[in-house]
């Protein structure tokens, strides 16, 4: 007798949600990429439009400049993120001996750092330079290092609450803290004319990407 065959379970609806979320952000990435490395006319025309406009609002704001060197230096600084991650990794093998989750999240911060210190050397972008710069940062411009590892950060954690379930009042606060932490972090590194405004996209970009990359990973391979 005929066995007819069996068919492939469906996907689920989140791992069919991360995969088409990393499809197009891969693609805006790799546009934003291309347009940056070729100098596009546009685009290098309205990053320079738009720095000097925040470096003139930079120099006259003494007040505004001083608090968005202290949000960008101290609280949302790459190394700032990577100690909140490490905390998060010492609780979830503590508190629940999760080492899976605990070195997926390791992983995926280790490797969206590899992946921006590459793009730099890559790209090779310079950054803005001012007669009175009212801050300063090394390395090529894009991306923006700070924009991607809060994006990263953010977005992991905010996965795992979801994935994990927590009350609605964190949920709302943890979800706040990250909206206004990644929107932030990109307004601080513009209005101190030390990325160009593409710089901070192509660091969201990427950020989401990896999360995105990250969640389908979990999704697929976590026992």
């Amino acid at each position: 007798m005929h066995t007819p065959p069996v068919d492939s379970p469906p996907r689920p609806p989140a791992h069919r949600a991360a995969a088409r979320a990393a499809g197009v952000l891969g693609l805006c990435c790799t546009l934003l990429l291309v347009l940056v490395s070729a100098a596009w006319p546009p685009l290098i025309t309205f990053d320079d439009d738009l720095a000097r406009t925040t470096h003139r609002w930079a120099v006259d704001e003494r007040g505004v400049t001083q608090v968005f060197r202290v949000l960008t230096d101290w609280v949302w600084d790459p190394w700032t993120m990577r100690i909140v991650v490490a905390a998060v990794v010492v609780w979830l093998v503590w508190r629940r001996a999760d080492w899976w989750t605990a070195t997926w999240l390791t992983a995926t911060c280790a490797l969206g750092t590899l992946l921006q210190q590459f793009l730099k050397a890559v790209v090779g972008r310079s950054r803005p330079v001012w007669s009175d710069p009212v801050d300063t940062a090394h390395y090529a411009a894009f991306p923006s290092g700070h924009a991607m590892t809060v994006m990263v950060v953010c977005g992991l954690l905010l996965w795992l609450l979801h994935r994990h379930g927590t009350t609605r009042a964190l949920w709302v606060t943890a979800l706040a803290v990250s909206v206004v932490s990644v929107v932030g972090v990109g307004l601080t590194r513009i209005w101190l004319g030390v990325h160009w405004t593409t710089d901070v996209i192509g660091g969201w970009l990427l950020g989401a990407l990896m999360v995105a990359l990250a969640v389908l990973a979990q999704l697929r391979w976590r026992p």
